[in-house]
């Protein structure tokens, strides 16, 4: 079964290239490895915005990392031109917008690494950092990047 097979049995329209919102480039490609820039949360084409353990619950916070996902794999498409060339998902890594005391930030993220496993199955299992961190651009509650080997 194809990349857009799945996406399309999940119900998900990959979105065109996230525009940056600073001085960096989406994405950079050298040799077989495309690095991602960080994407933000966002929620009807705005920033989630949003502090978990604060006013976003774990659930929540995860559904937002899962819409990360989603704006990196339209990204990553835009980058290589199939999502069938994707040898590996190598690297997340995972910000989250978060209080002193949440502790949950790898749940969060789950968000993120669960859509990949069903996307890419095998080749979607990936190295992983999840942080929690004072404040993200715009006050999103999420933002992840993202490192892929692709053939």
């Amino acid at each position: 079964m194809s990349i857009y097979d799945r996406l399309k049995d999940l119900g998900i329209e990959l979105p065109p290239i996230a525009i940056p919102a600073a001085a960096y480039v989406p994405f950079v490609r050298t040799g077989n490895l495309v690095f991602l820039s960080g994407h933000i949360a966002k929620r009807d084409g705005k920033p989630w915005v949003g502090q978990l353990g604060r006013n976003i619950d774990t659930a929540t916070g995860k559904l937002a990392a899962r819409a990360v996902a989603i704006d990196l794999l339209g990204t990553l498409h835009a980058a290589v031109g199939d999502l069938n060339k994707v040898e590996r998902i190598v690297k997340v890594m995972s910000l989250v917008n978060s209080t002193p005391e949440f502790i949950e930030q790898h749940l969060v993220t789950n968000g993120c690494s669960e859509l990949l496993g069903e996307v890419f199955a095998d080749k979607g299992a990936h190295a992983r950092s999840a942080f929690g961190v004072a404040q993200i651009p715009l006050g999103a509650c999420v933002e992840i990047e993202l490192i892929a080997q692709v053939s």
